[in-house]
């Protein structure tokens, strides 16, 4: 039975012209997704969000609330609480000014696409509401960029809770890919006090559903999804509470998972290290299997 594995039909042909040597790699741009956790009464939820049919990438796919890194995030001074930049910086593998932008990144996200804010006027404190006019006015002024978030932060007074966040896992679009993003995962708890709702305008769909339940819905076909998000929902699966997670997230490898394509017997094998289920054979007439 076919899974829900996001597989676009150009892969094939752009695969070949970066083996013969035609095609040239695009550089990929930072950015950061979330993995939003709440607890229920069967363990925790994730939030997840449906791309709309229309994008142009991953469309109907499932994922979380994630975006590139805003450049204007690296180096202004953020009001900032848990781990210092410095730690950050070791754990992300980066230097000390894009660990501050792809946290703020993930903050930014999770606040523009789910109306969550993991951030507080002080060190020890979260927001609580935050769909007033006031708040939606900020946060529209955030997606259309006429906003960084640091200057957001500065304009609320927020301390950042980097705190609230665990790094997870680090995934990079493949070379052969005509749109390349080096992804920091993170999971966070939903704070207690605020609510998600559907505010990404590149999503129709949003819910909270148990990472098992996502990830018996993708090998029916019945949920499409990208290779990192089904990895890492499996992933969450071993998990009782959301604590637990964040609790085993400094813990977890954040070596780059990069797909290789190589020509082996007349066919390309696709391949992603560390994750055989995702290993695609591609006749060299295209056909996949």
């Amino acid at each position: 039975m076919a899974n829900g594995q996001w597989y676009p039909p150009e892969w094939p042909d752009r695969i070949r012209a970066l083996a013969e040597g035609t095609l040239t790699p695009v550089t990929p741009k930072r950015a950061a997704t979330v993995m939003l956790l709440k607890d229920t009464g069967s363990g925790p939820a994730v939030h997840m969000l449906r791309r709309r049919a229309s994008m142009a990438f991953a469309g109907g796919a499932y994922a979380y609330p994630g975006g590139g890194v805003d450049p204007r995030d690296d180096d202004h001074h953020v009001r900032w609480a848990g781990p210092t930049r410095a730690w950050w910086a070791d754990r992300l593998g980066v230097d000390e000014t894009a660990a501050q932008a792809i946290v703020c990144a993930a903050v930014r996200e999770t606040y523009e696409e789910a109306g969550v804010l993991l951030a507080g006027p002080a060190p020890d404190a979260v927001v609580g509401d935050t769909t007033g006019d006031d708040w939606e006015a900020d946060r529209a002024a955030l997606v259309a960029r006429d906003l960084s978030f640091a200057e957001f932060l500065d304009r609320r007074g927020l301390v950042l809770r980097s705190d609230l966040l665990g790094a997870w896992t680090r995934w990079i679009t493949p070379e052969f890919e005509s749109r390349r993003y080096d992804t920091w995962f993170f999971v966070a708890a939903l704070p207690e006090g605020q609510r998600t709702r559907n505010a990404s305008t590149e999503a129709d769909r949003t819910v909270w559903i148990a990472p098992r339940e996502a990830a018996a819905g993708y090998d029916k076909g019945e949920l499409l999804m990208m290779p990192p998000t089904i990895a890492t929902l499996r992933q969450l699966t071993e998990y009782g509470t959301a604590a637990r997670a964040l609790e085993a997230a400094p813990g977890r490898d954040l070596t780059p998972v990069l797909a290789t394509a190589r020509l082996v017997d007349g066919e390309i094998v696709l391949s992603w290290p560390g994750h055989d289920e995702f290993t695609k054979h591609i006749p060299t007439g295209g056909a996949t299997a």
